[in-house]
């Protein structure tokens, strides 16, 4: 092989290792969860837009999401690198440079907003601008290393994408985008202090001020308990408010019945490692409930189950 085309093979490698760098910047696993629940909103709306238009705005709000992941991977580098959890992360190893993220989350976040306004409407490109700001400037910088609180605060920001999709359609918010912004919120606490508590060590070696790290353990499996039951009202809301059937009821009780059993499991286990066992389950169990939530939600909408 000549030297000319060994340097064109190791230019095209490097080229896919920089865009994938790029790209693992924006967290692809929250962004296609982001995605799926704005998505999910938009098509149980009772008003149909263009396939194109619904296609651009989806993308708007995933290019949005990957925005606020990159933005605070930017801001947050500095403790990425402390972190296990987090260390290989595209910033912390130097396979992307701190101020190439700056301007790619800006570029991004100008981006995402302009194409939700074009191919939807002002309402929702507000509510798109509003949620990459809050989880930035709110969570990120504010929140984050200074509350316990942090989680359920800025959890407001990674329950709006649903209510997102539903204005891209309606132009308007009402009741049923509110209960699926509940979903996620209420959600949302149980997920992440599950993660601290198994993880507690990372979040103390970076200084984060995460539930068992400021109030102990006993008081953060209460917390997650009291939030899995807090979350109940919520996910059977939309059979009691006519937007799904028995069959969602049926399906979400059983899937929430297991949830709290989960987190009734932990709150009562006395030693450490079962108890970090028990967490990392429902930290994973949490991922998959939320997605076939959402998921049941939309099959009993499109098919219209009785």
């Amino acid at each position: 092989m000549s030297d000319i085309s060994i340097k064109i093979k190791n230019s095209k490698v490097g080229l896919s290792l920089n865009l994938n760098s790029f790209f693992n910047l924006m967290k692809p696993r929250v962004m296609s969860l982001v995605l799926f629940t704005c998505m999910v909103g938009l098509l149980i709306a009772p008003i149909n837009i263009d396939f194109t238009s619904a296609c651009i705005s989806l993308l708007a709000v995933a290019i949005g999401s990957g925005a606020a992941g990159v933005l605070n991977m930017w801001y947050e580098s500095d403790l990425d690198a402390l972190m296990s959890r987090t260390c290989l992360r595209p910033i912390p190893t130097g396979k992307v440079k701190k101020d190439q993220a700056l301007y790619f989350g800006l570029i991004l976040s100008a981006l995402s907003v302009s194409m939700i306004y074009f191919s939807a409407n002002l309402i929702s490109a507000i509510l798109l601008a509003s949620t990459i700001a809050f989880y930035f400037f709110i969570y990120t910088i504010w929140l984050k290393r200074k509350t316990p609180q942090n989680i359920v605060i800025g959890g407001a920001a990674g329950a709006l994408p649903p209510v997102i999709g539903w204005t891209i359609a309606t132009e308007s918010i009402s009741v049923e985008p509110l209960i699926l912004f509940l979903i996620i919120f209420l959600w949302t606490p149980s997920h992440f202090w599950a993660l601290s508590l198994y993880k507690s060590s990372d979040y103390k070696k970076a200084k984060i001020p995460m539930l068992p790290i400021v109030s102990g353990t006993k008081t953060t499996k209460v917390n997650i308990l009291v939030y899995a039951l807090m979350m109940l009202p919520a996910i059977i809301a939309p059979f009691f408010l006519n937007f799904a059937s028995i069959f969602y009821l049926a399906a979400s009780s059983v899937m929430s019945a297991y949830y709290v059993y989960l987190c009734l499991r932990l709150y009562r286990s006395k030693i450490a490692s079962i108890s970090n066992k028990i967490a990392r389950k429902i930290f994973i169990y949490s991922i998959f409930y939320l997605f076939f939530i959402f998921l049941i939600l939309l099959i009993d909408n499109l098919f219209k189950i009785i």
